[in-house]
């Protein structure tokens, strides 16, 4: 693990059924996660993902790289575009820095609109988990 090493990119399909299953597991019961007529009456096109469950993914993302031992330390991320079924995220990652077994991991989560999340996260990996 060096600085400036890439992640493989994760691609990820947004649909419906990820969309309501990351709310209800999340206890975010807010109608634009789960449904679509009242997400339009609010100026939605669609339902949308929620941070929790782009958190998640993120989350995922970084230790399916550095392997099961791999322990978060810190994620700090900002959403953007929406995440709306029917789309892709393709989530990208750089090590910024890297300071023993603990790297600092730039992430882009982008969709067919922009940019859905941003952000950092700080991942201890286990001697020789990264991969």
């Amino acid at each position: 693990m060096r600085r400036g090493d890439r992640l493989p990119p994760l691609e990820i399909e947004i649909t419906r059924t990820l969309i309501v299953a990351g709310a209800i597991a999340s206890r975010d019961y807010q109608d634009v996660h789960h449904d679509a007529e009242l997400a339009r009456a609010k100026g939605s096109p669609d339902i949308f993902m929620n941070i929790l469950t782009t958190n998640g993914l993120v989350g995922r993302y970084v230790t399916d790289h550095f392997g099961p031992a791999a322990v978060l330390r810190k994620v700090a991320i900002r959403l953007g575009a929406p995440n709306y079924p029917g789309d892709t995220m393709v989530l990208t990652g750089t090590i910024e820095e890297v300071d023993g077994d603990t790297a600092t991991v730039r992430i882009v989560g982008a969709n067919a609109i922009g940019k859905h999340v941003t952000g950092t996260v700080v991942v201890a990996a286990s001697a020789g988990g990264a991969r």
